[in-house]
């Protein structure tokens, strides 16, 4: 047997720390060479890490949520070959001044109260090797470690005692449909009888209908449930901080004002009616074209301002960012010159880019970079929203939705589809009176659509 410590590898993009956003291994858990044993996420994108060989995990650095340095401890894997071509790692208490480890082989049967015994000082909370966490007397070693270096991360390994009793951490297997409607239905698998060694739908159906009841709720049936704490991590805290940070250093001011796109609503419908192979049209394609054919009037708008060296840069070209939803949380991925693409190729690339990152697959070029952004909650639309500008953007347009309403024109009444759009700017860069100069610029070409298609 052998150790090996598999360090976090410079993933290339110039950052010196990553975040670990998810472990798919615990301590204990047997391991393949290129399973995949952990997500990393950088400020750019979700990277996944792969283990270099096979083996039984010993010890992980640190938890969801916690950062781990260019070249740090990962992970810390026992392979089943005497030796093995890459560093092996020494045994964690004879560096970093006595961290404690996870014994070398069960031959060694040692309880961590034995271990505590004969290695007094040592406390509970473990670093890695060579992240000079705390002073030597702290972690109980009597080396050089003097607090100043990075901050080290927990080590974690299975928690000293007996084994479970038989019938402890009873895992049912089953399907995903079946546990997804277990849950549905607030039905405790662990319950639930079967004549194989798998849960099935059928199982499910006989313990609703004969089953003791237990653990079982009607669907829908309002019930307290206890209260959840949620980690904030990942792709949830980068967008935690980010918002912070915009609302804190940016002065916003909203505009919003009313549009009739009756007659865009009618040219979209035909487009669709005859668009062939090409993507059906939303309502965003048209809107971008409108707003690249009108920044350039209003450059001041599609600009990044850089606030700490107090110089704004206006951009002669359009990317713009495109606000998606995902499971992970609000993601924005840029459209690259968007000010170039007709608009079935505008919807084209946005359906491209919104999958990708719904897939968690978006390159890191096509996160950054955006020189102002278009935010929509589609279907859910709202009445008028004050979108927070994506930082170090200076705007954001939020369009919203479409309702129908009688209108007068002239003396006569008429049905109309109308649209408040909203603009969010930064006061120090943006005023008012531009603000509201450019919807109006948007609303022609809006309210007129046929400009929009005109040379």
């Amino acid at each position: 047997m052998a150790r090996f410590t598999f360090k976090l590898p410079d993933i290339g993009e110039g950052i010196s720390e990553a975040e670990i956003v998810a472990w798919h291994v615990a301590v204990g858990d047997r391991v393949e060479e290129d399973q995949q044993i952990a997500d990393m996420m950088t400020d750019k994108a979700t990277v996944e890490m792969e283990s270099p060989v096979s083996g039984t995990v010993v010890e992980l650095a640190g938890e969801v949520g916690d950062q781990v340095s260019i070249g740090a401890a990962l992970v810390v894997i026992e392979t089943d070959a005497a030796d093995v071509s890459a560093e092996e790692a020494p045994a964690l208490g004879a560096v970093s001044g006595g961290v404690k480890a996870a014994p070398a082989s069960a031959a060694q049967a040692e309880t961590a109260e034995q271990y505590e015994a004969e290695n007094p000082g040592v406390e509970d909370a473990q670093v890695l090797p060579g992240t000079g966490r705390g002073t030597a007397d702290e972690v109980g070693g009597g080396g050089a470690a003097t607090g100043d270096g990075p901050v080290g991360l927990p080590l974690h390994r299975p928690a000293a005692g007996p084994p479970p009793r038989a019938g402890e951490d009873f895992k049912a297997l089953a399907s995903p449909a079946v546990r997804a409607r277990a849950a549905d239905l607030g039905v405790d698998l662990s319950q639930v009888k079967s004549d194989s060694d798998r849960i099935r739908h059928a199982d499910l159906d006989a313990f609703l209908r004969y089953g003791s009841g237990q653990g079982y709720h009607a669907p829908h049936a309002s019930r307290a449930r206890d209260d959840e704490q949620v980690k904030v991590i990942g792709m949830r805290r980068r967008i935690a901080e980010n918002m912070a940070a915009s609302k804190r250093n940016i002065p916003h001011f909203t505009y919003v004002d009313e549009i009739d796109v009756t007659a865009l609503e009618a040219m979209r419908a035909d487009l669709n009616a005859n668009r062939g192979g090409r993507p059906k049209l939303t309502m965003l394609p048209l809107l971008i074209v409108a707003i690249c054919r009108t920044l350039p009037e209003f450059p001041m708008l599609n600009a990044r301002y850089d606030d700490e060296a107090g110089v704004v840069t206006r951009s002669g070209r359009v990317h713009l960012g495109m606000a998606t939803q995902t499971d992970a949380g609000l993601t924005v991925p840029v459209i690259r010159d968007a000010q170039d693409r007709n608009v079935w190729q505008l919807a084209t690339e946005i359906t491209r880019l919104a999958e990708a990152a719904r897939a968690n697959k978006l390159a890191p070029t096509e996160m950054g970079g955006g020189t102002i952004t278009v935010t929509s909650l589609g279907p859910l639309g709202g009445v008028a929203t004050t979108p927070v500008i994506n930082r170090p953007e200076v705007a954001i347009i939020g369009p919203n939705k479409i309702v129908e309403r009688p209108v007068f024109q002239g003396d006569d009444i008429v049905r109309a589809k109308l649209m408040n759009l909203s603009i969010s700017c930064d006061h120090r860069v943006v005023d008012g009176w531009d603000a509201a100069s450019y919807v109006q610029a948007l609303r022609k070409y809006l309210e007129t659509p046929v400009l929009l298609f005109a040379d």
